[in-house]
């Protein structure tokens, strides 16, 4: 049971990413450059992770954000935006420094940890974006991906630190980016520039 909750749960994720590169390829959607270059090498490692730790139940989330990044991050290149700001680079670099941590450790929990800094760093320049600009991420993408993350949830076979932390985080950046949008969403329709677009339909 736990399996089939998985593979469905991977199969939603990585469905969420056929509108969101539609809408970023429609100019819709600008995506941030750093954030998604960070989260395609740390969902390739914490993939292989997830993999040689034998977690095949929960593993097919983490196989989506390995495909579903990568495209974002290629396409973002040209339709993307920021990448080399103060504070993106002051993210690459503690992103940099708990890979570092990562693969220098002998401890598992402190491995996961580092893996999870390194995914929250790469996170903090999309939520900011997302705060000041709501209209620039896809609101239907980030619901399809927090019941992604509540599924993958749902597939764990027991819960412990580590097995949960790093669902757990999915989870909880997936509400907090559909938070952000929708909560300001009134707001970014007063502000946003003529021409841009919220998708709001989930």
């Amino acid at each position: 049971m736990h399996g089939l909750v998985g593979q469905i749960a991977g199969a939603i994720a990585l469905a969420g990413f056929a509108p969101y590169l539609l809408s970023i390829a429609r100019g819709r959607t600008v995506p941030n450059r750093a954030t998604w270059w960070i989260w395609t090498v740390v969902g390739a490692t914490q993939c292989a992770s997830y993999y040689a730790a034998g977690a095949r139940d929960s593993i097919w989330v983490p196989v989506g954000y390995v495909i579903g990044p990568l495209a974002t991050a290629l396409l973002a290149l040209h339709r993307g935006q920021g990448g080399w700001s103060r504070f993106d680079r002051a993210c690459l670099g503690g992103s940099a420094l708990a890979l570092a941590l990562w693969w220098l450790s002998g401890s598992p929990l402190v491995a996961l940890v580092a893996a999870v800094g390194v995914d929250a760093a790469g996170a903090l320049p999309t939520l900011r974006k997302t705060y000041l600009e709501p209209w620039t991420e896809d609101g239907a993408t980030w619901a399809i991906f927090l019941l992604a993350n509540t599924l993958n949830l749902a597939a764990l076979d027991g819960w412990s630190l580590q097995s949960a932390l790093y669902p757990l985080y999915l989870f909880g950046i997936s509400l907090a980016m559909v938070a952000l949008i929708y909560r300001r969403i009134n707001k970014g329709a007063q502000d946003r520039p003529a021409g841009s677009q919220v998708t709001t339909a989930v």
